[in-house]
């Protein structure tokens, strides 16, 4: 079975997690490269990458400290086609992906995937929860199956995971500085 590689370079300040790949994108080994979903244009257009991307640049996201997979890794049309029992070995595959990098944001791409990996239910944006001591993000899927949600919401969604990076990024400078003043005195 052709599927997509793990995009997850240890270090990565970001992990987006997405249900499965469409054969599209398993076929041509890109990521979101269905036609009609908004994933690039979101990700750019929310300031999450600096310049605009298409499927065929998936593999450059890592460029910007972001990482990308999916909770099962079988193609399928939708995620309603996805089994349980591989829902349940993605679970743990994932699990030790997450645990090897470490990242300071998780982002699930559709109620489905956090809800299916969590075991719990959720609305979408910022989750109380922490995972991997990472903040946890839910985002409106970006598939065009899933066009219950404005591109303007969805945008609304990922400029609040820029924000939330922002922070996470802020932070981290912040106590770095703070450790080299205590290592100079």
């Amino acid at each position: 079975m052709k599927t997509l590689p793990d995009l997850l370079p240890k270090g990565s300040k970001l992990v987006i997690i997405g249900c499965n790949p469409s054969p599209v994108s398993a076929r041509i080994g890109c990521y979101y490269a269905g036609r009609g979903n908004q994933f690039w244009s979101l990700l750019h257009e929310s300031g999450l990458i600096p310049e605009p991307l298409r499927p065929l640049d998936s593999v450059r996201v890592t460029e910007f400290g972001i990482g990308l997979t999916d909770l099962v890794k079988r193609p399928s049309k939708s995620s309603s086609d996805v089994l349980a029992r591989e829902f349940a070995a993605g679970r743990k595959l994932l699990h030790r992906k997450l645990k090897r990098i470490d990242p300071r944001v998780l982002v699930f791409n559709g109620k489905v995937v956090y809800e299916q990996f969590t075991g719990t239910r959720c609305q979408y944006g910022l989750q109380k929860e922490r995972l991997y001591g990472a903040s946890v993000y839910v985002l409106p899927s970006t598939s065009s199956r899933c066009a219950r949600t404005s591109y303007k919401q969805k945008l609304r969604h990922f400029r609040g995971v820029h924000k939330l990076l922002q922070i996470h990024i802020d932070r981290h400078a912040r106590e770095s500085q703070i450790e080299t003043t205590r290592k100079v005195k």
